[in-house]
């Protein structure tokens, strides 16, 4: 009798931690602490955010063009990135019209004038969209979920 109490218990303890393991691959893959480690890789995401440009803040073509926002596309395929939207905690958005972003390539979003490439875009802006000191840029995708967030300095949303 204590043979098969024994496999009774063995097979008791292989269904729990069969259940066990189970019910941890159940959990929602986006489910998350707001610790950007833990979630599940993006496939477009917020990879560089230069909101300071260099120098003087003057407004100038080059000072506006030199604060920017890269955003990077870590799969192998081209997505579109049409009816997307990149905002600051301001307000401030660009929308992307007619762009592609190439499998694993990276684009930058310039503040200000340009003419727009492959790798660069340009909001067509006058004054500076990114707070120096703290800010939040939001990348979201043409049906207005939220893809990638980048914070710096203290105002964190």
């Amino acid at each position: 009798m204590s043979s098969a109490s024994s496999s009774v218990r063995r097979i008791a303890a292989t269904v729990l931690a069969a259940g066990a393991i189970v019910s941890a691959a159940a959990l929602p893959a986006a489910a998350h602490d707001g610790d950007r480690h833990n979630q599940q890789r993006p496939r477009v995401e917020i990879s560089r955010v230069q909101a300071d440009s260099p120098g003087r803040d003057d407004r100038s073509h080059r000072s506006l063009n030199a604060e920017w926002v890269e955003i990077t596309n870590t799969t192998r395929n081209p997505i579109s990135l049409r009816g997307w939207t990149l905002r600051d905690s301001d307000g401030n958005r660009y929308r992307f019209d007619n762009v592609r972003i190439g499998g694993r390539a990276t684009i930058r979003i310039h503040t200000g004038n340009g003419h727009d490439t492959r790798t660069d875009l340009f909001q067509d802006r006058r004054d500076y969209v990114w707070d120096n000191r703290s800010d939040t840029a939001t990348l979201r995708d043409d049906r207005g979920h939220t893809v990638d967030t980048e914070s710096w300095g203290r105002r964190h949303h």
